[in-house]
């Protein structure tokens, strides 16, 4: 049946190119369009339901304080480097202060600031009390708020910056920034990586093929089906909340799947033309012999990447639904759009090349013929060899650690991680990730003092800020300062310690509920469902890929055969993360200058997307 239906997209394809074509072309223009008017934006958010974190959000929506937006953070400090906001010599300091307040407050979708200059005012202890002003002085921290991200662009952060670009040479104040606003438009490259990752296989396709026609071929495919899956990821945003790193994955796999599942055909069908076949048959033949193990490795693909629905995380779910789509549509582009290139194409196929370029790629073939006689001759010795190094590769997996790398992982010249610096030695390595503490007191307003006396004396914190409590539906929140960063497991530590012993202790007999929450808590608390679910999406990938492959294969040892294999370089994959992210080896070729945890739903994503291109 797959036999007989690509057979029939292959010979129309290559007998009517333009009208097949022209559909692409529409189809292109269709869903580019759509995205430009009425796509929506994706998101960073990392929650879900049930978690604890995500109790103590949902209390803040009740209470009012959904806290919706991005936020940004400039840090303020004397620029000599000594003087203190306390000093009575800092009136110009503080006077600068007050300025840059004002004039950031006024800039454009700006909600509103915090108010350091105001906590001075009020004196000492006031300003040390409000989390604004470091006990020595020496810091200040300016909040900004603004609305959420579809309401925002890249000119918000421009703006932002162009504060810190116009201060006086004379200024007294050294200025540095950070936050949600840079992790959403700093590192943004446009498309500079897909651009990047065409040119360098346009390289690699001629010298694979010297012809530019043959070159041209599969990355004209590959622009056509990336174009279609990526605009369909915008679409997709503006109905479910789809993840950033589902556009930044997909452009990556869809790039990769789209030239290797052209090259399976366009090889094929240069054999056939070679063998004197006329084009639109050879295209036809390339479709049938090599389009069908397209479809069952992009159904592969596809079943991995959506196995990461196991997860039980919605963000994961949405963007695995999101990249399988490209995949489909890379696979629809090479047994549709691809037959008709090349009927189009014809016998011009191989030229515009040097015909040197073609015999050197004549003798390439030649030698890799050789070497894979060699191996076949000694397979034990090349098996044995292969998965010992392979074992050895995925030993440092065993001390993968899952964490959250934030801006103190950023290479030292950027602002936020200078910001980030001066947080630090000002307040303490916590203040870069407070946690909070939500609490509903549900008629016992004096839970709220028992819970700040137990929060503080804890001991992995190091301050607990004055609650906010909203009277009408009697819920309160408690900014907590841990005394380790969020990247310390102790951190990790402290957060199981708040929900396991020192909340329970003070609410136990009341009918109060407490929660902790914050950027940190919810990346510990996604972090550990991932875990959690890791064995049960890994037995659903593997049984799900071993079934499609017994249908491919009618055979149960080759399918065996390469899940065991795929487990192991995915094993070693694990393990070279390990080496370069938490031992630093090698690190500096990448920009990394601090060793740095993995992302906690990295190790997951990388197995849904290795393990099925792997399975090509």
């Amino acid at each position: 049946m797959v036999t007989s239906a690509l057979s029939r997209l292959g010979g129309i394809a290559a007998h009517h190119p333009w009208r097949v074509i022209t559909v692409w072309l529409f189809v292109v223009a269709a869903t580019v369009g759509a995205a430009a008017t009425v796509g929506g934006t994706t998101t960073d958010t990392m929650s879900a339901p049930g978690l604890d974190s995500r109790r103590a959000t949902d209390l803040l929506q009740r209470a009012g304080w959904d806290g919706a937006g991005l936020t940004a953070q400039v840090v303020l400090t004397p620029k000599d480097g000594r003087s203190s906001f306390f000093d009575p010599a800092s009136g110009p300091a503080r006077e600068e202060l007050t300025r840059l307040q004002a004039e950031i407050a006024s800039l454009p979708r700006v909600l509103g600031t915090s108010d350091p200059a105001g906590a001075l005012t009020a004196g000492r202890d006031t300003a040390v009390r409000s989390g604004l002003i470091s006990s020595d002085g020496r810091v200040a921290i300016l909040r900004v708020q603004y609305p959420e991200l579809e309401d925002l662009s890249s000119e918000d952060l421009d703006n932002l910056l162009a504060v810190s670009q116009r201060q006086p040479a004379d200024s007294p104040l050294r200025i540095e920034m950070g936050g949600d606003l840079f992790f959403a438009f700093a590192d943004s490259a446009g498309n500079a990586g897909e651009v990047i990752g065409i040119l360098v296989a346009a390289a690699i396709l001629f010298l694979a093929f010297g012809s530019l026609v043959a070159t041209a071929l599969p990355l004209g495919m590959a622009a056509f089906g990336l174009a279609v899956g990526m605009s369909t990821i915008t679409l997709l945003a503006r109905v479910t909340e789809i993840s950033s790193f589902a556009t930044a994955v997909g452009s990556m796999v869809g790039i990769g799947v789209g030239i290797d599942y052209a090259l399976f055909v366009l090889a094929r069908h240069r054999e056939y033309l070679a063998d004197g076949v006329e084009v639109p048959e050879a295209a036809g033949r390339a479709v049938v012999t090599a389009g069908r193990p397209v479809v069952f490795a992009g159904g592969t693909v596809i079943v991995s990447v959506l196995g990461m629905a196991v997860a039980g995380v919605p963000f994961l779910t949405a963007g695995g639904l999101a990249i399988s789509f490209v995949v489909l549509v890379m696979v629809l582009a090479s047994v549709t759009l691809l037959p008709a290139f090349l009927g189009l194409a014809g016998r011009r196929i191989n030229r515009f090349g040097p015909r040197r370029l073609m015999a050197a790629g004549t003798a390439a073939d030649g030698r890799w013929r050789r070497w894979i006689g060699h191996v076949n001759r000694h397979p034990v010795l090349y098996a044995l060899t292969a998965t010992v190094l392979l074992l050895a590769a995925a030993a440092p997996a065993l001390a993968l650690r899952v964490g959250i790398p934030d801006d103190g992982s950023l290479p030292r010249g950027r602002t936020e991680r200078q910001a980030y610096d001066l947080v630090a030695e000002g307040f303490g390595p916590g203040a870069n990730g407070p946690l909070l503490v939500v609490v509903d007191t549900a008629g016992d307003p004096g839970v709220l003092d028992r819970l700040v006396d137990a929060v503080a004396d804890d001991a992995g914190t190091a301050s607990v800020m004055t609650p906010r409590i909203d009277e009408a539906s009697g819920i309160a929140s408690l900014v907590v300062v841990p005394t380790t960063g969020p990247q310390d497991k102790a951190t990790s530590d402290t957060i199981a310690r708040l929900r396991g012993s020192v909340l329970p202790s003070v609410t136990a007999g009341s009918p109060a509920q407490a929660h902790v929450g914050g950027g940190a808590a919810s990346f510990v608390d996604v972090g550990q469902r991932l875990f959690d679910r890791l064995p049960l999406f890994v037995a659903a990938v593997l049984a799900l890929s071993f079934l499609l492959l017994m249908l491919v294969f009618r055979s149960v040892l080759v399918p065996l055969k390469a899940v065991l294999l795929n487990l192991l370089s995915i094993g070693a994959s694990y393990g070279v993360m390990v080496m370069v992210f938490q031992w630093g080896w090698a690190a500096s070729l990448i920009g990394l200058e601090a060793t740095v945890p993995v992302l906690s739903f990295v190790p997951l994503r990388v197995f849904a997307v290795v393990f099925g291109l792997s399975m090509d």
